[in-house]
């Protein structure tokens, strides 16, 4: 099968490629490298270095003739959506529908979406969250990624193309970008090991849905066949505080400081995990990787980057931040 995945470069979207390759799939990418790396795709996969607003996208596709595109591209930070609202309309709406126009012109069967299960629903009203619980997201982050949502059924119902809605959890693992504010795993990993102090943003009894990301990626391999015109929450069905992620990870990097509190950040959830009971029964799809194996998976990478970079051959990429950053749990 022929697959298109956008943002195939970036921390997820990269370990999808690689799911897609090991089932023998022919897999091409789209990636503007903001947050990925180029060295994260497979050199079996084809690569194109794009915006998925580019209107050159419709070359891609052409070239192309992908069967199915999988969704992964996208601006994910809740406090820079807060700050830049009209970023990611742009990015996350408007070319969200630069990459549905393309598959409409070049006759494409499906489209798997990822989606967020972390920021649609806002503080959950029951938990854990179900897929028809209300939507109201607290951050332009979760509404710009459930407004794709609507696109897709119109996509669907007017012309015949195939979709499948996955909304993450928080996800972690190896290729998260310590640097950043991505997910509360890659920064608090990356901190101890550097020795830096780590800040928990507010009292860390934030609860978030953990899955490690190949459990992420199997699920879109999943999706290939099953799964048209439904909406699938990928979480694991239970909270972990940030205080007990804290806990786990200095256990396993050997950190003997305290835990630190700055101020809590507007726009976040307090606790939210998510059922994944219609993705058992229809995708076949179940976490494999429980946390403490996937966080003692993580820290292992992180300490063979460390060493890479430290001693040159590594690139570091520094996104934001300074020696002292805080992180919240994630947007999921």
């Amino acid at each position: 099968m022929k697959i298109l995945v956008t943002g195939g470069a970036g921390f997820i979207g990269s370990h999808v490629v690689e799911a897609y390759l090991a089932a023998g799939h022919d897999v091409a990418v789209v990636d503007d490298l903001s947050t990925g790396r180029r060295e994260y795709v497979p050199p079996q996969a084809r690569f194109y270095h794009m915006d998925i607003r580019d209107p050159r996208l419709d070359e891609v596709f052409a070239r192309e003739r992908p069967e199915v595109v999988s969704h992964q591209a996208a601006r994910a930070n809740v406090r820079e959506s807060l700050e830049k609202p009209l970023l990611y309309a742009e990015v996350n709406v408007l070319g969200s529908l630069n990459v549905l126009e393309c598959c409409r012109r070049h006759g494409v069967r499906k489209v798997i979406y990822a989606s967020t299960g972390g920021a649609v629903y806002g503080e959950p009203q029951t938990l854990p969250v179900a897929e028809d619980h209300p939507i109201n997201p607290l951050d332009p982050y979760g509404a710009s990624k459930h407004h794709v949502e609507h696109y897709l059924h119109l996509y669907q119902a007017n012309f015949g193309i195939a979709t499948t809605v996955l909304r993450y959890p928080n996800v972690y693992g190896p290729r998260q970008d310590p640097y950043g504010e991505a997910g509360v795993v890659a920064i608090f990993s990356g901190q101890m090991l550097r020795g830096d102090r780590p800040v928990i943003n507010g009292s860390g009894e934030q609860e978030r849905d953990f899955v490690y990301v190949s459990d992420v990626a199997r699920a879109n391999v999943l999706a290939l066949g099953r799964g048209n015109g439904g909406i699938y929450n990928i979480g694991s069905g239970v909270g972990t505080s940030v205080n007990r992620i804290f806990e786990l990870l200095a256990g396993l990097t050997g950190y003997a400081g305290p835990a630190v509190h700055g101020p809590p950040k507007q726009g976040e959830v307090f606790r939210v995990y998510l059922d994944a009971r219609r993705a058992r029964e229809e995708l076949g799809w179940a976490p494999e990787v429980g946390l403490e194996e996937g966080l003692a998976r993580t820290v292992a990478y992180s300490r063979e980057t460390r060493f890479l970079e430290e001693n040159g051959f590594l690139g570091r990429k520094r996104v934001s931040g300074t020696n002292n950053e805080s992180a919240d749990p994630g947007c999921g």
